[in-house]
């Protein structure tokens, strides 16, 4: 039998005590009843003796601790989870907000998950194509991998998100690619972008969406990755397919992480955030990948802003740690007018050289990769000595590549938001804008590549 408890001791913040409970666990869910009658839920943080230490999902205003009473549920936060998920737009606690019918789960899942075996872990092996040329020509998205995107407060990476959400697929098995968006601590005209975006384009009936805005108790964010997970999990290893997830904003989860950890009055590690930051991340991030024996993946892409565009700030540093590469946004290139404003020196993909080749790319996506980072880190080098010793000082080699430099910046780079590049049209304009450059300078494509693919100049 369910135990009332009208024991409620004191109220701090998003948190509440609890005294003389028993059998109550971590994690367990709860529910408060007022004196009014209305509920509010919470959730078991710390069980000590026959304390226990709740954090609500709601705003603590108008709990009255004599008349309230409180009861736990004997489970933790759970998701009904369907294939009818699908085109619906969720709340962060997984609740529809779009008008459409309650979902009819076909089971409720904690939204914890369950770890994954690492040896049933399947290598990430398979392109994924963007349609955007810095991702897929230079930083290859590979099927199951984790690759953030290092933004700053006020570029685009909303936009860029969207598209990314809009345009990707596996080559060859497109019918079987689902998007799952979670959009965590964001403004109510951000969550309305990116519903009416998907809406606009069709690609709402491939997305699962759930949106945490600025707005909702901090706690609420805590619980919308995750919330975003158990889905992307069932629709990848219950139903077999391809799901890529998108966090949003992930630097918005670690403040409300900081803020619950601060009513708790824990010993803050680095910059106030709490010691366990870096474990609490990866219970995320490593929810992505592949599972042996099973078709279907979980790719992640998680977006964060920098504080003060810093990428040795806690949280870029430990995603750094945890993830396979960043993809990182220059607000230089953004104050030029390239969009996205991909920075593709400082970015990388550390599992790019398994997903390129024949078979899954091109012959020559490894080849032209190299030498237009190369062509493009000469490049730079060269406006910059054309800056501080002008043009005369350089040589006509030196001028070709800072040539180079800039269309590749105005060609490769800046494709807007709207243009979906296949991995074709990408490989054919990076050996377009390599044509700039003399025959002698392409030192790291073999000689029958050049013959095959560079563009033959007119006589």
């Amino acid at each position: 039998m369910m135990k009332e408890y009208r024991t409620i001791h004191e109220i701090s913040g998003p948190l509440m005590v609890v005294e003389q409970v028993e059998g109550v666990t971590y994690d367990e869910l709860g529910e408060i009843e007022l004196a009014d009658g209305s509920r509010r839920r919470c959730q078991v943080l710390e069980v000590n003796g026959n304390k226990a230490v709740v954090q609500l999902f709601e705003p603590s205003a108008g709990i009255n601790l004599r008349d309230s009473k409180i009861r736990f549920l004997g489970h933790p936060l759970e998701l009904g989870v369907s294939a009818d998920m699908l085109g619906r737009v969720f709340n962060g606690m997984g609740q529809p907000i779009d008008g459409g019918p309650a979902i009819l789960p076909e089971e409720n899942r904690d939204i914890n998950g369950l770890p994954m075996n690492p040896a049933a872990r399947d290598y990430p092996n398979e392109f994924i194509q963007t349609g955007i040329s810095t991702i897929d020509g230079l930083n290859t998205l590979v099927r199951g991998q984790k690759l953030p995107i290092f933004s700053g407060s006020g570029l685009p990476h909303a936009q860029f998100a969207a598209q990314i959400a809009r345009q990707a697929k596996v080559l060859g098995g497109e019918s079987n690619f689902a998007v799952v968006f979670a959009a965590i601590g964001i403004t109510f005209e951000e969550s309305e972008y990116f519903v009416n975006e998907f809406k606009r384009t069709g690609a709402i009936d491939r997305t699962v969406l759930f949106t945490n805005l600025a707005n909702d108790p901090a706690v609420e964010r805590i619980a919308t990755p995750r919330m975003a997970l158990t889905a992307a999990e069932y629709l990848a290893f219950d139903k077999g397919m391809h799901v890529l997830v998108i966090l949003t904003d992930i630097t918005n989860y670690a403040e409300a992480l900081r803020e619950v950890s601060a009513a708790k009055k824990e010993v803050p590690g680095r910059r106030g955030y709490p010691g366990y930051l870096y474990t609490n991340l990866a219970t995320i991030y490593e929810r992505a990948g592949r599972q042996l024996g099973k078709e279907g993946s979980i790719t992640m892409i998680p977006i964060l802003t920098m504080p003060e565009d810093d990428k040795t700030h806690p949280i870029p540093d430990l995603t750094g740690y945890i993830t396979e590469g960043q993809i990182i946004l220059s607000r230089e290139l953004f104050r030029k007018g390239i969009n996205p404003p991909v920075d593709v020196l400082p970015s990388l993909s550390r599992l790019k050289d398994k997903g390129v080749g024949p078979g899954k790319t091109r012959e020559d996506h490894a080849s032209t990769m190299n030498q237009l980072f190369a062509a493009y880190a000469s490049g730079k080098e060269a406006n910059e000595l054309m800056t501080i010793l002008g043009e005369a000082a350089l040589t006509p080699t030196d001028l070709l590549f800072a040539k180079f430099a800039n269309e590749f910046e105005k060609r490769y780079v800046s494709q807007g938001y709207e243009t979906n590049r296949s991995i074709e049209e990408t490989l054919n304009l990076g050996w377009e804008l390599l044509s700039i450059l003399p025959k002698s300078e392409l030192k790291r494509i073999k000689q029958d590549m050049i013959d095959k693919y560079l563009p033959k100049k007119d006589a």
